[in-house]
């Protein structure tokens, strides 16, 4: 019997379970739902066309998926597997950041060169900000004074103000930036350029790099080594790298900023979530349809799992 049928009394007493990881496929149009506890797919949820990014409200409520090609981002109902309504996202919606207010959602337009934020409860767009070319990465301070747009053509962060809606620096990265996020209690801002194949960390005081990280996979052409999503730790002491084609993800010392190893994934690894008790982490292999698991205490592989076709994004609901 599924969890949705039965009686509200009766779903108070059950147990709660280990965790969900949610995977976007983009050539599905589905989302993949995996068992934590069992590693194995439960549910196939279909979506819009081309889903991508993917993140859960505080509460774990509703799920926010990015249809890139249908134009919108849906809200989804994660209990029943029901898409609720659309939001206004403006064009091929990529990634996207909640604002800490659980609220705000800012949005990486990457066919129009802006970054949309709109308000998940009114449902209306409150700005449209200019940024660069090709926008992809998003992320939100976790003081929700600044959120970050990444510009993969343009090899540009850019700086924005959540009070007033406007840029206030650009930082120049290596060749297409492709994700961003907060680290350091909001100090650091840490960005992957795929092609320039690095990962720069900067001083968000003052928006100065203060490293800048290069990978070298033993048997991989330099050219196939290509960073995308990471990862950090609970304790922001380790960040786990997806690198692409490489077929690999780095596992990077993020107090010395050096390399510590490197892990052997499936085909093609875009983005990765950890399992809610942080002992696994589930990378989305693009090219070969499947996730993998790894153990991040012994930073081994443990299990292949099939999902559907160019799975990208990927999210944990506790």
């Amino acid at each position: 019997m599924k969890l949705a049928a039965l009686p509200l009394a009766l779903t108070i007493a059950l147990p709660a379970w280990a965790g969900e990881i949610w995977v976007t496929n983009e050539k599905d149009d589905t989302i993949s739902v995996i068992d934590v506890d069992t590693l194995e797919v439960t549910r196939t949820l279909p979506t819009g066309e081309r889903p991508r990014g993917i993140i859960f409200s505080k509460d774990y409520s509703r799920v926010y998926i990015c249809a890139s090609d249908s134009d919108t981002v849906q809200v989804m109902d994660p209990v029943s597997g029901e898409i609720l309504h659309d939001l206004p996202s403006g064009e091929d919606p990529e990634q996207f950041a909640l604002h800490p207010n659980d609220r705000h959602l800012y949005i990486a337009n990457e066919d129009d060169a802006v970054t949309t934020v709109v308000d998940v409860e009114t449902r209306t767009v409150l700005a449209q900000i200019n940024v660069g070319i090709e926008p992809e990465g998003m992320a939100v301070s976790p003081d929700g004074k600044v959120a970050i747009t990444t510009s993969e053509t343009t090899n540009m962060a850019h700086w924005i103000d959540t009070e007033t809606r406007q840029i206030f620096a650009n930082t120049l990265v290596d060749s297409r930036p492709r994700h961003a996020e907060f680290a350091a209690e909001g100090r650091e801002l840490w960005v992957s350029s795929e092609i320039g194949g690095t990962l720069a960390v900067f001083d968000t005081e003052t928006q100065a790099q203060k490293a800048r990280i290069e990978f070298a996979v033993k048997g991989v052409h330099p050219d196939r080594v290509q960073p995308v999503g990471f990862e950090f730790t609970a304790d922001e002491k380790t960040v786990f790298v997806a690198l692409g084609p490489s077929n690999h993800v780095a596992v990077v010392n993020a107090e010395t900023f050096e390399v510590e190893d490197y892990i052997l994934v499936g085909r093609r690894v875009w983005h990765m979530a950890f399992s809610p008790d942080k002992s696994m982490l589930f990378t989305t292999n693009g090219v070969s349809g499947d996730v993998t698991v790894i153990d991040v205490a012994s930073r081994e592989a443990i299990k292949t799992i099939k999902v559907g076709r160019f799975p990208w994004g990927a999210a944990t609901r506790p």
